[in-house]
């Protein structure tokens, strides 16, 4: 299933919050809106989403800062993961990434999201010898 795919727009927001509850890509230390509102800042392009009949049920965060891009909120809404939505996600999102000069990816998945890192293999993506840091500048620890 292709969904029609555009950037994000800020009317967007409260469908895009409840798709990612419902995909529990809401952290307790993140909030939402406020990680909307600092992508809609900086490069608002790479922000897309999918919708299926006029409703939105896909997202993916793109990154690019001359060096890697990043992958961020991929969501496909629970009812339609594995019709090729986030395949078509992550295709967009790609694109617009090499368009920008991008020759890699990288993205960050939770160890225990088996499911998760399965889909991300079945479409070219693998584990790569690294350590993954972090460290916050505002807000908790």
């Amino acid at each position: 299933m292709d969904p029609d795919v555009r950037p994000f727009r800020e009317p967007d927001t409260d469908d895009v919050v409840r798709l990612w509850r419902r995909c529990g890509l809401v952290m307790p230390q993140n909030d939402p809106t406020e990680d909307i509102a600092m992508k809609m800042r900086f490069q608002p392009d790479l922000f897309l989403v999918g919708a299926v009949r006029g409703r939105i049920v896909s997202s993916v965060m793109a990154g690019y800062e001359g060096h890697r891009g990043w992958i961020n909120y991929l969501a496909v809404d629970p009812d339609l993961q594995g019709e090729g939505i986030g395949r078509a996600m992550m295709g967009h999102a790609e694109s617009a990434l090499a368009a920008l000069g991008c020759v890699k990816v990288n993205l960050q998945v939770r160890t225990g999201n088996s499911a998760v890192i399965g889909f991300y293999r079945s479409i070219g993506y693998a584990e790569e010898d690294r350590i993954s840091m972090g460290r916050r500048l505002t807000g908790a620890s």
